[in-house]
């Protein structure tokens, strides 16, 4: 469940530090740990405000670099479209390439729809590295409770 709480932090598809959790409570339940109630609730916690962050995020950095609702439409479609048929750059170059183009199709200049393309890379990034710091501590607790 760490690993694949990991590989979700990259991956949008799986939730990562939801399973990263999940595998917390498993060694919690094992004869193998013994983590204290408050340490669950707050990595529970920890799991569910990240996972929410990242659908905020990178609406946020949109919105923050001047896009428009366009924009957030397009780095959607983008993300499903680079996950589905451009492994593994899609998943970067993806919402980039969406926002870029919505934000044009709505009539935005070039220089306009590239900040949006960029704060839709930048909330991304951000999200990634929220949910890339929560896994990788929950990972740490996981292997120091087992040693």
């Amino acid at each position: 469940m760490m690993l694949i709480g990991l590989l979700g932090c990259i991956l949008p598809v799986i939730p990562g530090p939801p399973l990263s959790f999940i595998g917390i409570l498993l060694l919690h339940f094992s004869r193998f740990g013994n983590f204290s109630f408050s340490f669950l609730l707050i990595m529970g916690l920890v799991a569910l405000v990240v996972s929410v962050l990242d659908y905020i995020v990178p609406v946020w950095g949109i919105k923050k670099f001047g896009g428009s609702k366009a924009g957030i439409w397009g780095a959607t479609i983008g993300l499903v479209l680079g996950i589905f048929f451009f492994q593994p750059v899609g998943i970067i170059a993806g919402p980039l390439a969406g926002a870029i183009i919505a934000e044009s199709i709505k009539g935005q200049d070039f220089n306009k729809s590239l900040r949006a393309g960029f704060g839709s890379l930048a909330g991304f990034m951000l999200g990634t590295g929220l949910k890339l710091a929560a896994s990788l501590t929950m990972t740490y607790c996981f292997v120091v409770e087992i040693l």
